[in-house]
């Protein structure tokens, strides 16, 4: 018995439907942001953007792999052996994969971002960072990745001050945000909403987006 006379009781708590975010670094992440920076620039001066989700900026076409050359198969490869080490069967069991991708790159400039949006008929959905635009160091620049609960907003309607007392409660029916630093993989099931924030600094911010299927 506490000291309130309240019962000393185990409680053990099951995060039963967690949603599985992945974040790591890129090794030689730096060799292979420049060269990709380099490739990038250069195909959206050669091309125009086309319109998905993206509000501003520009957005190549989904097939990055037959033009971002030896640097953008380097990040697919290790994307592609993420994505096996986040899954398995039914039964707990490594289930490696043959893993269909599709690249798209990205660079964004002030006021551009995404709204919120999902990739249908994938799996994994993963972003590279090539630069981003100083936005880790100075979170006042905008462009955040923001991922919505996917149990909605339900939750948060009766009592909104309240969460759940489990790590990650805080996004109980909202939202949370990620700054990730230059060369960060970040990984997440692609049924998830999320968008990027207007960004608002005078850099460029440079990202390739995938998806496996």
């Amino acid at each position: 018995m506490a000291a309130d006379g309240t019962p000393n009781t185990k409680i053990d708590i099951q995060p039963l439907f967690a949603t599985p975010v992945a974040i790591t670094t890129l090794p030689e992440n730096e060799r292979i942001s420049t060269t990709l920076r380099e490739t990038i620039l250069a195909r959206a001066e050669a091309e125009s953007s086309t319109a998905h989700s993206n509000l501003g900026g520009w957005q190549s076409t989904w097939d990055m792999e037959d033009w971002g050359g030896e640097a953008a198969s380097y990040l697919l490869s290790f994307v592609r052996h993420m994505a096996d080490t986040l899954t398995v069967d039914r039964h707990g069991k490594p289930s490696p994969q043959t893993w269909r991708t599709n690249a798209w790159a990205n660079v964004n400039r002030s006021g551009h971002g995404n709204e919120f949006h999902t990739h249908p008929g994938c799996v994994w959905s993963a972003v590279y960072y090539v630069d981003d635009g100083g936005g880790a160091l100075d979170p006042s620049l905008g462009g955040q990745f923001e991922l919505q609960d996917p149990r909605g907003v339900a939750p948060a309607m009766f009592r909104p001050e309240l969460v759940p007392n489990v790590p990650g409660g805080a996004a109980f029916g909202a939202s949370e945000s990620i700054s990730p630093m230059p060369g960060t993989v970040l990984m997440f099931p692609s049924w998830v909403s999320h968008a990027v924030r207007p960004y608002f600094g005078d850099g460029t911010r440079i990202s390739v987006a995938i998806n496996l299927s």
